[in-house]
C-alpha cells in the first residue's frame, strides 16, 4: 500500500473520530525489513520507526540517524533484562515494559543516567499465556508501582489475539489509561489501526502496509 496511503488513511480515521489533526503517531515498524526499504521511507519523510530487537537496531539506526536528522526510534519487542541498559541508548522510547524485575533495572538504570525513553506499560488484555504484558486486573498496581519507581509511564500498549475483534481490547487498554491518568495509547496495527484511532490510540504501529511482507529473521 506504502507509507502516503497509510498515512492518509490516519489522517482520515483522525478526522473521522472527531480528534485534532496530528493526535495520533505513525510508528513506521521496520523491523527485520530489508535496509533499502527503511531507507527508502525515511526518504519519503517518515522519522517515527519500529523495532523489536536490541542487536538489530544497533546495527542499523546508529548510521541512519546520522544521515537523517530527527529520526525516533521506539522498541515495541519484548525487552530482556540484561540488554536494558544498550535499549535506554538505542531507542526513544519502550512499547514494552511488561515485569517488576524490568521496571526494576530500568528504574535504577534511568536514575543513574538521569533521563528516560518515553514508556509505554504493555497490558496483555487477552490473557494470553504465551503473550508478554501485565494482566488487565494487574495493571493499576503495576502502573502505580513504576510511578513509585519514579518511571515516566507515558501510556499504555497492548497487542489484541489474533483473530479476534480488537475493539474490546482497545476500549479496555483505553478504560485502564483513564482511570490511571495516562494520556498515550499504543495501540493498532496494519489490519486494524482506524478501530484503534476510533478508540483513543495516540500510537499506531503499522510494517507490512507500509514495507510490504517482512523478511524472514
Amino acid at each position: 500500500m506504502g507509507l502516503e496511503q497509510i498515512k492518509a488513511r490516519v489522517a482520515a480515521a483522525t478526522q473521522a473520530a472527531g480528534r485534532p489533526e496530528g493526535a495520533v503517531t505513525l510508528i513506521a515498524v521496520s523491523k527485520v525489513q530489508p535496509l533499502e526499504r527503511v531507507v527508502a521511507t525515511l526518504e519519503a519523510g517518515q522519522r517515527i520507526f519500529g523495532e523489536n530487537y536490541v542487536q538489530e537496531t544497533a546495527g542499523k539506526w546508529p548510521d541512519l540517524r546520522q544521515q537523517f536528522a530527527g529520526v525516533s526510534v521506539h522498541m515495541i519487542g519484548p525487552l530482556q533484562t540484561n540488554k536494558a541498559k544498550t535499549a535506554l541508548e538505542l531507542f526513544d522510547a519502550l512499547h514494552t515494559l511488561d515485569r517488576p524485575s524490568l521496571a526494576e533495572k530500568l528504574a535504577r538504570l534511568v536514575q543513574a543516567q538521569g533521563r528516560s525513553p518515553e514508556l509505554f506499560v504493555q497490558v496483555n488484555t487477552g490473557a494470553e499465556p504465551q503473550k508478554a504484558g501485565v494482566l488487565p486486573d494487574q495493571a493499576d498496581d503495576f502502573i502505580k508501582a513504576c510511578q513509585l519507581m519514579d518511571l515516566p509511564v507515558a501510556g499504555l500498549m497492548c497487542i489484541p489475539p489474533d483473530g479476534e475483534d480488537s475493539t474490546p481490547h482497545f476500549k479496555a487498554l483505553a478504560e485502564i489509561a483513564a482511570r490511571n491518568g495516562l494520556q498515550g495509547l499504543s495501540m493498532g496495527m496494519s489490519g486494524d489501526f482506524e478501530s484503534a484511532i476510533a478508540h483513543g490510540a495516540t500510537h499506531v504501529r503499522v510494517g507490512s502496509a507500509i514495507f510490504g511482507t517482512r523478511s524472514a529473521r
